[in-house]
């Protein structure tokens, strides 16, 4: 609970510091805009607020790993990301995106810091804890974080204990290790293909491994 907080809130906070001009250049996620990615986020913060007030009675069916699925590298194809940039030119100056992350995801934020880590939630057609589910929104966030400073070398990045509790979450999901020379940005970046391996990260890794990468989240 607490490191949800922490990602979360570094993130909103890399997001409100950022320059106007940096809105309209390339972010970590193939085909995005930095603008492009806070729209995003501010859809994942309503889809956090409607999970939290979406209890369920029935037993879990996925925890905080098995909520992830690994998928097919996004082709562009989907018609909500092709929605995503029409939305984020909508809001036309920064500020106003800047403004509705901050007014919805500061309400995520004190929804979670609310709710009951206890409770059964259910969204994308599963049940789990909230607990479990704020847990599972680390990795998103913090993968979120680097997709933002991408091409901002002077922004703020994740937190290191994020960094390192997505790392473990990803290895986790995957059913992997990477190797301990790998910084947990390195692991995180290369794991889920925002950056390719060099050759001698590949040669860290191994072949049967760097041939499975990337590892897509879904």
């Amino acid at each position: 609970m607490d490191l949800f907080a922490h990602s979360w809130t570094a993130l909103r906070t890399a997001v409100a510091e950022l320059p106007d001009e940096d809105f309209e250049r390339p972010s970590g996620c193939t085909g995005w805009l930095v603008r492009d990615l806070v729209c995003h986020l501010v859809i994942d913060a309503q889809d956090v607020l409607i999970t939290l007030v979406t209890p369920a009675d029935t037993e879990p069916t996925v925890d905080a790993v098995t909520y992830w699925n690994l998928v097919e590298a996004p082709t562009g194809e989907d018609p909500l990301d092709a929605l995503i940039p029409r939305l984020a030119a909508a809001y036309g100056e920064p500020r106003w995106l800047k403004f509705h992350l901050d007014d919805v995801g500061s309400a995520a934020g004190r929804a979670a810091e609310l709710a009951d880590p206890a409770v059964r939630v259910g969204t994308r057609d599963e049940v789990l804890t909230v607990a479990d589910y704020l847990t599972a929104y680390v990795v998103e966030w913090t993968l979120h974080h680097l997709d933002l400073i991408a091409h901002l070398p002077s922004a703020a990045g994740p937190p290191a204990e994020t960094l390192a509790a997505a790392r473990v979450s990803l290895e986790k999901i995957a059913g992997v290790s990477f190797p301990a020379a790998f910084s947990d940005e390195d692991a995180l970046l290369v794991g889920t293909g925002r950056r390719t391996a060099t050759d001698a990260e590949r040669a860290a890794l191994g072949e049967d491994l760097a041939d499975r990468l990337p590892f897509v989240l879904g």
